[in-house]
């Protein structure tokens, strides 16, 4: 096994070529492509042309060395919310799911295209990619418009996550609930579409015989480069449709009941990564950033910390899965105070889908704005909200609403072909 890559000379862009390629596949019997597109290692978009991603476990990693900014390859796949709801429930996918890929597509920053290897002989890897990139393509999908659980259903939840509050069996959860409808078509141009509309910052793309994961998520949940931890954890929400709510940056940062949603989980992750990372390492280097997402506008912290040599990427998984953002303070009561008052399992989302790879390291997303489809045609997507105190069970239905409607907007409107 080694690294080598090649510059090749085209102007397909990552979602194009996530539509090409899965096109190809389609045609030749190959597996999907997986995709990470917005800013991951360093680079606009980390794609694997052919992965089969299937039921497994957490990948065991090693290390490589290769040039600074290099992939190569890795392990595609996610980690669903319901391997670690204490109920046991699931949604029909797999609790873990991975797939090996020795060769990638890089775009890095500056817009160029890399062709990266960890095969002994990429040069057939090379040839098919490139015979996939000039091909034809027009992917679409259609879909039913999303059925909504009842506003009083997810309201009296919220009221009933208060007054546990109240009665302090907890400080905070994050309390979801579930939009499904049917689905036929191309999940992989769903994404692609997803990508280039609304410029998610940790979009992912996973497929495999079990469905597929369409996730155009705006939060990092955990990236890992040497011995280095970061965590980006968001909290807080205001809608940002337009110049009509741009006033809502000022507001959020302004707000306490946002603020105290954000410090409460900023903490909760310092103390998760203070489980495996080195005594003293653990800093808070950005506090309450106003930063945009699609739809909304959010507060983001950013959590860094150092492991100590020989601690595993499972051992830090371990320490901190699932995200803190998404769960509550504290977990593990959140996690029961979940299991009580959400009517249905979560499924991936709020869960993590993301990349282990021997050079780079390992990035992994928070499965949030998030499309679930299952080999029959359905498809959900989650939306929920942190609870504190202070919440209005009204106001975090609307909460919902917002986050959930540039979804359901580019979910009725396929490209044409």
């Amino acid at each position: 096994m080694r690294f080598s890559r090649q510059r090749l000379a085209t102007d397909v862009t990552p979602s194009r070529a996530v539509v090409l390629l899965s096109a190809f596949a389609a045609s030749r019997g190959f597996p999907e492509p997986a995709a990470l597109c917005g800013s991951w290692f360093g680079s606009a978009a980390v794609v694997a042309p052919f992965v089969g991603v299937s039921s497994s476990p957490f990948p065991v990693g090693f290390s490589l060395d290769a040039p600074a900014g290099g992939v190569g390859g890795g392990w595609f796949g996610y980690l669903s919310y319901d391997s670690a709801d204490p109920s046991g429930r699931s949604t029909g996918v797999p609790a873990s799911a991975w797939g090996w890929a020795d060769h990638v597509l890089r775009w890095d920053l500056s817009g160029d295209c890399w062709f990266e290897s960890l095969a002994d002989d990429p040069a057939p890897l090379l040839s098919t990619v490139e015979q996939a990139l000039g091909g034809p393509a027009s992917l679409s999908w259609a879909a039913s418009t999303l059925e909504r659980p009842s506003a009083a259903s997810h309201e009296q939840a919220v009221k009933s996550c208060v007054s546990a509050i109240e009665a302090g069996e907890l400080f905070q959860a994050n309390i979801c609930t579930r939009f499904t409808g049917t689905f036929s078509g191309s999940a992989a141009a769903l994404f692609a579409e997803g990508v280039r509309r609304l410029s998610p910052t940790r979009a992912a793309f996973v497929a495999g015989d079990w469905g597929s994961v369409v996730s155009l998520s705006p939060e990092l949940f955990l990236a890992r480069h040497g011995r280095q931890v970061v965590s980006v954890p968001i909290k807080g929400t205001l809608p940002r449709r337009g110049p009509a709510d741009d006033g809502n940056a000022l507001l959020l940062r302004q707000s306490a009941k946002d603020v105290a949603e954000n410090v409460m989980i900023t903490d909760l992750v310092r103390n998760d990564l203070g489980r495996v990372c080195a005594v003293g390492s653990v800093v808070v280097p950005s506090l309450l950033t106003v930063s945009p997402a699609p739809g909304v506008w959010h507060l983001a912290s950013t959590v860094e910390g150092v492991l100590p040599a020989g601690v595993s990427d499972s051992a830090l998984l371990a320490a901190t899965f699932p995200p803190g953002s998404v769960t509550g303070a504290p977990k593990i009561r959140a996690l029961d105070e979940i299991t009580l008052l959400e009517p249905a399992a979560r499924g991936v989302y709020t869960g993590a889908v993301g990349m282990l790879s021997p050079v780079a390291g390992l990035e992994l997303n928070v499965a949030i704005r998030t499309f679930e489809i299952s080999p029959s045609g359905q498809i959900s997507l989650g939306v929920g909200g942190g609870i504190t105190a202070d919440s209005d069970s009204a106001a975090e239905w609307q909460e919902c609403l917002h986050k959930a409607a540039p979804l359901e907007a580019l979910l009725a409107t396929p490209p044409a072909v």
